[in-house]
């Protein structure tokens, strides 16, 4: 990107359908969490935060290597919210533009990001479009942040970009970033597709 921002990757939840921390699954012998702090760092943010949760040590070492500010979020059964209100803390004096990430988003790819950076430097704000909603990966204004720290529960992004209005937004399409890794068939396919490597059989 050609302008300064900060990046956010979100990688505290726990998985709890899945069976398995889809952070510590791995593309192309990558986790996903070192993936997508891989990707963000490509931008050239000014800060690179990375929000752990449940199994904090594990996750938080997968992403070693790269230049990332690590955050606990204790609130992490909470949901997404919590870490969000965490993440408009930490930068709640930096007037950048913000870019927000999820790990479970294997079909990622830095090419999306350079899309949201044209989009936002049209429009002030830039998100995915999921369906009738947007949301993440989304780069957006640090106004837009800081409501973050009113949110509560599993509540993401969405409602927040849905009261800035469509016309402000520029909405980028991608429906293989809709594809999260939710439940043991979620992850099925993502393995189907190359997304996401397959399982290992220990002796195998």
């Amino acid at each position: 990107m050609t302008f300064a921002h900060d990046a956010v990757v979100l990688a505290a939840g726990g998985s709890r359908r899945l069976g398995q921390p889809k952070q510590l699954l791995t593309r192309d012998g990558e986790t996903l969490v070192h993936r997508c702090a891989r990707l963000a760092a490509t931008t050239m943010p000014q800060r690179l935060l990375l929000i752990v949760g449940s199994d904090a040590d594990a996750v938080a070492a997968a992403a070693d290597g790269l230049p990332v500010d690590i955050h606990r979020n204790a609130d992490w059964e909470e949901g997404l919210a919590s870490s969000l209100r965490l993440a408009a803390s930490v930068l709640m004096n930096a007037s950048r533009p913000c870019l927000l990430l999820i790990c479970d988003q294997p079909a990622l790819e830095a090419a999306h990001l350079r899309a949201l950076s044209e989009g936002f430097a049209a429009q002030g704000c830039a998100a995915t479009r999921h369906g009738d909603a947007c949301g993440v990966p989304a780069l957006v204004p640090a106004d837009l942040l800081a409501q973050a720290s009113g949110l509560t529960g599993d509540r993401g992004l969405r409602g927040l970009l849905a009261a800035r209005g469509r016309e402000r937004i520029a909405l980028l399409d991608a429906p293989e970033l809709s594809r999260d890794l939710d439940t043991p068939a979620d992850l099925r396919e993502a393995c189907a597709r190359g997304w996401i490597d397959p399982a290992v059989t220990p002796g195998a």
